[in-house]
């Protein structure tokens, strides 16, 4: 097994994620967690956007006057990014390396003070220890930033569309060549796999909590106003963020090591 690359369906993960309602309500609520951790961290950081695709987001935090190192695994990807740091004239604030997120700490001359892990851990084969190789990468008292596939919201939808056989079968992809992630994952799990590596989760948001759901397909945007303002209103309390088709984690790097009692 190998972990995901886009190379082959760059223009299509484009078209059919960020140009759609569903990549807007995805940045939408990532950009409210984000607005609220940026409050509490430096003015300046260096902040790590790991499989950082196009860059929508590391351009972002580049805009706000950070230091942005944008790796992907995806060489057309990393093309994009590159595009659009050049388009929004914020270039000098950003870097690129082609890399995967395992082996980006070749690439830092120091850790960084925030990490971005967005959309990517449900593609790799060994998500522990890539959660692992990001903390070793972080300064004591960063943060992350973790999005990541929800194989309950993943349950829900082929549920909500009658899809039991392929529920009762497990739920396993056999198409490569699609967006649907390879590894969906379990809440609890991630959570798990933080807390024991050491990290210290501050929050948890649902994304497209109600988005994916809804039987009329057209008011993902014709009622898109109204559906964010439901969407923030109920997506950071359950059971609505275990019911996220995505989970977004926030979580700090404690400045002193947690201390072993056994």
């Amino acid at each position: 097994m190998r972990d995901r690359n886009f190379d082959d369906i760059a223009e299509k993960f484009s078209r059919n994620i960020y140009g759609t309602t569903k990549g807007q309500l995805r940045q939408a609520i990532l950009w409210q967690d984000l607005d609220a951790l940026l409050s509490v961290l430096p003015e300046k950081l260096r902040v790590l956007d790991a499989g950082g695709g196009e860059g929508q987001t590391a351009c972002g935090l580049a805009e706000r006057g950070h230091e942005v190192l944008l790796c992907d695994v995806s060489a057309e990807m990393i093309s994009r990014a590159q595009a659009q740091a050049c388009e929004k004239g914020v270039s000098e604030n950003m870097h690129f390396v082609h890399s995967s997120a395992q082996d980006i700490g070749q690439h830092l001359e120091k850790p960084v003070d925030l990490i971005l892990f967005h959309a990517v851990l449900e593609w790799v084969v060994d998500p522990q220890a890539v959660l692992k190789t990001l903390w070793d990468c972080l300064a004591p008292g960063g943060a992350l930033s973790l999005m990541f596939y929800n194989a309950n919201g993943l349950l829900m939808r082929n549920m909500f569309v009658g899809n039991f056989e392929y529920v009762l079968q497990g739920m396993k992809k056999n198409k490569r060549k699609t967006l649907s992630p390879d590894n969906p994952l379990q809440p609890e799990q991630v959570y798990h796999w933080l807390e024991q590596i050491g990290w210290q989760i501050t929050g948890k948001t649902g994304v497209r909590v109600f988005h994916d759901y809804l039987r009329d397909k057209h008011k993902q945007r014709d009622g898109f106003e109204n559906l964010l303002e439901l969407e923030t209103r109920y997506c950071r309390q359950e059971p609505f963020v275990s019911l996220g088709r995505y989970i977004h984690v926030t979580a700090i790097k404690p400045l002193e090591p947690r201390k072993n009692y056994e």
